[in-house]
């Protein structure tokens, strides 16, 4: 799954946003492949291409309710001169053993039954009387083609081609086709593909199962009263909708209290069912950095090297980060600042494309253009910092919303793209071309 983070020589060294991201992504791999019912496989990643083992459809069949025909015994039918033929059975879905039409003959026929032996196309019910029957039989069509003592009898009133009405054997896949690629995740059109070619388990890599926690003992769960100095936690329910949103199985985790016993024993309990896992909040350097505390030595005795180093990146939001893994099977941990929008950057930045690359995925990243800056002045930012601010998009334009403020959750509900200004840049005028990641 994953190797230890390498530790850089300089516990001070300030860390780019693409050394971090690096890091993370050589260290992060595809969870092992399994074999998975077709339900359980969905949004899960394809390990192998899928061949057809039968023809789709499997045999000739009609795409319409109607009746199967000679398509030389309609010839030249019309609504004065209908052709009157005998009808000698009906076909539905799911018929074995169709009965063979004849000069002559008809056979009632239902949209996906199978085209029935002598018959060349199929006449929808519409063209004719519907097998009633009523009115005397005229015309040269009826005076050839209407059987003596016939059973039943149909009048059609147009000519039809041959093979009209009628879906081949074949015609969507052929046996030997490449149905799905390997790399392909599964949709439910994908499903539906496998369960009409006959397959009912697929070989995949499952998807992550991450676990999100918040830290802080000032946190409260809503529709809890808040006390003193309280907040409502947002920064776990946010991030475990992303990680859902990202295509992992997520589970959240209560708040924890600012207790590093507390936090680690928690931790370790999550471990059974995380791929990953993610906390936010307690990893600057305040008193009470919970994660910081809890986890910068896990791990120092481990001869296989695990445990979690807490860096400064040059970016803003989100300059404090740490990556690391725990346990026994090093479960690569992402701790991520506690501010909403710090987190929820740090988030799209580093954690989204570490669940894009456990799932197998070949591309883990956002989408990212060019966009035309529209501001009512220019936007700053700090030198020698990465900053990624929030915005709208639309048409090749791109907008702020709200500030700089990493606490500005409001504005970041009404923001589907961000906004990114190199470190090297300290201010950009409105009608610049900017780089923008999209997030929706």
């Amino acid at each position: 799954m994953t190797s230890a983070a390498p530790r850089p020589a300089d516990p001070d060294h300030l860390w780019s946003v693409d050394e971090h991201l690096e890091d993370i992504l050589t260290t992060v791999h595809p969870l092992e492949p399994i074999e998975l019912q077709l339900l359980d496989a969905q949004g899960c990643v394809l390990v192998e291409d899928v061949t057809v083992p039968v023809a789709l459809p499997p045999f000739d069949n009609s795409s319409m309710d109607g009746y199967a025909v000679r398509v030389t015994d309609v010839a030249g039918a019309s609504e004065e001169f209908p052709a009157v033929l005998e009808v000698v059975g009906d076909i539905a879905a799911g018929t074995a053993d169709p009965v063979r039409v004849g000069p002559g003959q008809a056979a009632r026929i239902m949209t996906g039954a199978p085209l029935p032996p002598g018959a060349e196309a199929v006449v929808p019910v519409e063209w004719t009387d519907g097998g009633l029957g009523e009115g005397p039989v005229t015309g040269m069509h009826a005076r050839s083609l209407a059987p003596e003592g016939a059973a039943g009898h149909v009048r059609v009133h147009r000519s039809v081609e041959p093979r009209a009405h009628v879906r081949a054997r074949g015609s969507d896949v052929r046996a030997g086709d490449r149905a799905l690629e390997a790399g392909t995740v599964l949709g439910p059109s994908q499903i539906g593909l496998l369960a009409a070619i006959g397959r009912g388990t697929v070989r995949v890599r499952p998807r992550p199962r991450v676990v999100v926690m918040s830290t802080g003992s000032e946190l409260v769960q809503p529709d809890e009263p808040l006390g003193g100095g309280q907040i409502y936690d947002s920064n776990s329910f946010a991030l475990t909708a992303a990680a859902r949103d990202a295509g992992a199985i997520a589970y959240r985790v209560g708040a924890v209290a600012d207790d590093a016993v507390t936090l680690r024993s928690t931790i370790e309990d999550q471990l059974i069912r995380a791929d990953l896992l993610v906390t936010t909040g307690g990893v600057s350097v305040g008193a009470y950095d919970v994660v910081k505390e809890a986890l910068s030595d896990v791990g120092d005795a481990d001869e296989a090297g695990g445990g979690v180093e807490f860096r400064k990146l040059a970016m803003q939001p989100g300059k404090p980060q740490g990556f690391g893994s725990v346990g026994p099977e090093h479960t690569p941990l992402l701790a991520l600042p506690g501010n909403p929008v710090s987190s929820y950057v740090s988030f799209e930045l580093f954690v989204r494309p570490a669940i894009r690359a456990l799932m197998g995925l070949a591309d883990v990243h956002r989408p990212r253009i060019r966009a035309t800056l529209t501001a009512d002045a220019p936007l700053s930012s700090p030198k020698g910092r990465r900053q990624f601010l929030r915005g709208t998009y639309a048409d090749g334009e791109v907008t702020p919303v709200g500030g700089a403020g990493s606490h500005l959750i409001a504005a970041l509900a009404h923001a589907d793209a961000l906004i990114v200004v190199p470190e090297d840049v300290e201010s950009v005028e409105p009608g610049t071309e900017v780089e923008t990641v999209l997030l929706r």
